[in-house]
């Protein structure tokens, strides 16, 4: 049973989720936040929890849960420095103090956490105009030297050796002794002349009207494809078209497609989705699923029968059945993350190794197989990923606001519940 809190108004998003949380929408439910009964009242000025700052100062995140013990699923986890609104408190296994409710079905052990007076918060990301969210950089052949500190790096001693290739995330740069510097997201610091920026696709898919039918569109991908103007190799070049234009097919013969009056191009030179119902998993008249075709490199984003969106990916390189090849059938998202890290240095099988941080707008969908976002090739619409399917950055943030479940406000990571499944990912 609940009681009625000691705040008198709430933000009204914020309490939709709370009534919604509570049961019902019934006149005689109270305010947030609630405690239980009997239980003392929160602080009357409490309007936030924040994880409190880690060892070094740096701000904490908060690992949530659907119930209000350490027993229950994952939920969520916060962005560093957000705060989350307060919708009550409620004691549970696992926490000395109470758990406290801070979204829907969203549980944070009180240990570690703090009451803030404040309404919630969450950092601003500005969105680049490539999709991504900060920049990015590799490292050179020869390798380079990470600093814990900038005194550290006056003083030449280094805290990590990174081999050439990695791939770093920089969220901020500074000049120290004359030099310039780096600061990665895991908090080192790399003198910037030894590192060379990535350089991120501009490429991105198509919107698509909600409708049936065919698809008549695709996309280039030799550098140069030649044109003619009809579907003969006898017939003098027209011109050609270059890599990752937009064409639409009105018609096939034979080795060739038509993309334009008098305009002939090799089927082979173009890279096309293909229109396909819904797996039986689907069932609901405009549930959103994502389309994977191996054979063109394609994706297709649905609402139910309707193409959204369809764009071109990259797959995994592996033969069919090996862990280097995406895996076909029809998976569920099971988590979301904002930015996470890839790599294989712990495989020391392997004669090369890989680390890529922040890998942006990574979904889940098979064990490690994911789609997200990609910041070290511009390949798509060949095969060449690890396993996972590799999206322009632009496309992996449409897809990411499009996939349940939804990340809100100040997390970094969501996992589904029954009311927020993850988007069904057919890979055929």
């Amino acid at each position: 049973m609940l009681a009625r809190g000691t705040r008198g108004a709430a933000p009204a998003a914020a309490l939709a989720i709370a009534l919604a949380i509570a049961g019902a929408a019934r006149a005689d439910v109270p305010l947030p936040p609630w405690v239980e009964e009997g239980a003392a009242p929160l602080p009357a000025w409490a309007r936030a929890v924040a994880a409190r700052p880690d060892e070094r100062g740096r701000p904490g995140d908060m690992v949530l849960r659907v119930g209000p013990a350490r027993s229950a699923a994952r939920r969520g986890v916060t962005q560093p420095g957000a705060t989350l609104p307060l919708f009550g408190a409620k004691h549970g296994p696992g926490c000395a103090g109470p758990w406290w409710l801070v979204g829907a079905l969203a549980w944070t052990c009180s240990d570690g956490q703090e009451l803030l007076p404040a309404e919630p918060t969450a950092p601003v990301a500005t969105v680049r105009p490539d999709g991504l969210l900060r920049d990015y950089f590799f490292v050179p052949p020869q390798g380079a030297s990470a600093y814990a500190s900038l005194d550290l790096a006056q003083e030449g001693t280094p805290d990590r050796e990174l081999e050439g290739g990695w791939g770093v995330a920089v969220v901020a740069q500074q000049t120290a002794g004359g030099e310039r510097w780096a600061l990665t997201s895991k908090g080192l610091w790399i003198a910037l002349r030894d590192l060379g920026a990535a350089r991120p696709a501009a490429f991105h898919g198509e919107t698509l009207e909600l409708r049936d039918g065919p698809l008549d569109l695709g996309w280039v991908l030799p550098d140069k494809a030649t044109t003619w103007p009809e579907p003969s190799p006898k017939a003098k070049v027209r011109g050609a078209r270059a890599r990752f234009e937009v064409v639409h097919v009105a018609e096939e013969r034979g080795a060739y497609v038509r993309v334009g009056d008098g305009e002939w191009m090799l089927a082979r030179d173009v890279a096309r989705p293909h229109v396909a119902p819904p797996p039986a998993e689907v069932t609901g008249a405009g549930e959103r699923w994502i389309d994977v075709e191996l054979a063109s490199q394609t994706l297709v984003a649905y609402e139910g029968k309707a193409p959204r969106y369809a764009t071109l990916v990259s797959t995994g390189r592996g033969p069919a059945g090996t862990e280097a090849a995406t895996p076909p059938g029809v998976h569920r998202i099971w988590v979301k993350i904002l930015a996470s890290d890839m790599d294989n240095v712990e495989r020391g099988d392997l004669e090369a190794h890989y680390s890529l941080e922040d890998v942006p707008y990574v979904q889940f969908f098979d064990k490690a197989v994911a789609l997200h976002g990609t910041y070290w090739h511009r390949d798509f619409g060949r095969v060449k990923s690890h396993g996972c399917v590799n999206l322009a950055p632009r496309d992996a943030r449409w897809m990411f606001d499009f996939t349940g479940p939804h990340v809100a406000a100040g997390w970094s990571a969501a996992y589904p519940t029954a009311v927020d499944p993850g988007t069904y990912v057919r890979v055929r």
